[in-house]
């Protein structure tokens, strides 16, 4: 599911470097391409064993946030850190595909990082060129990611932030997921250093859940919380989707900015 919102970015504009390395033998660079790039994001989806929706949402989020945290991406000496700055400067845009089997494990040992929840695992990959995805994600599926909660998920966790979803959109678990990978990383935008640390080293606590109401949703639109607004490529039209709410513990976020 390729995902597409269009937020502000939290970086000035800088020049694309011209000489950068590839990051791996044979391979084109990808700071060398120009424009477009998409953050790739892949659901390990087992016949025997499908995640839960929730579940799956959740680690979604936690994989991109676990992404922009890591040394590779936070210093400016990691591997991935200019190709990151790159892709939030254009468009946080996310692609959602699915894997199972031999599928999964080709994927693995490419460069990423892979979060597990309670019955999900989500592999997030650095972004890539639009044209240029490795070809062991490139042939990955992206529609059919289709998945349904066993039992309503429990209420949020004390203290955790909260995504939420807008209650008047039908979206297949793809698109969601991406969703809430983008509200995920809205929040982390809004968070000074000691916030950040504070909530990766507690493991990215947080839960996404549909607003209450078209009330509940319409008091979130208004409370200057971070909001995505998806640019309508797939499945939806052009709109908001998610809110973030930050958690008293984790994440806090202040409102009317």
């Amino acid at each position: 599911m390729t995902d597409s919102p269009t937020p502000s970015t939290p970086h000035d504009k800088q020049q694309r470097p011209d000489d950068e390395r590839p990051d791996a033998p044979g391979r084109a660079d990808p700071l060398a391409q120009p424009d477009q790039y998409v953050l790739p994001l892949v659901v390990r989806l087992e016949r025997a064993a499908p995640p839960a929706r929730t579940d799956a949402m959740e680690t979604a989020a936690r994989a991109v946030l676990t992404l922009l945290a890591d040394p590779r991406t936070a210093e400016e000496t990691g591997v991935w850190h200019k190709r990151v700055r790159l892709w939030e400067e254009r468009a946080i845009r996310k692609v959602v595909r699915r894997a199972r089997g031999a599928e999964w494990r080709r994927a693995e040992p490419l460069e990423g990082l892979t979060v597990t929840g309670a019955s999900a695992e989500v592999r997030a990959f650095p972004p890539v060129p639009l044209d240029g995805w490795p070809r062991d994600l490139a042939r990955l599926q992206v529609s059919g990611t289709e998945l349904t909660d066993p039992e309503p998920p429990d209420p949020p966790g004390e203290g955790v932030p909260v995504l939420w979803l807008n209650p008047g959109l039908e979206m297949s678990a793809g698109k969601s997921m991406a969703q809430a990978a983008h509200a995920a990383q809205l929040a982390w935008w809004r968070l000074d250093g000691a916030r950040r640390a504070e909530w990766r080293d507690a493991g990215f606590p947080l839960a996404v859940r549909p607003a209450r109401d078209a009330a509940h949703w319409a008091a979130l639109l208004g409370s200057g919380l971070p909001v995505v607004r998806d640019a309508g490529f797939t499945e939806i039209a052009p709109g908001e989707t998610v809110v973030a709410e930050g958690g008293d513990r984790y994440c806090p976020l202040p409102r009317g900015r």
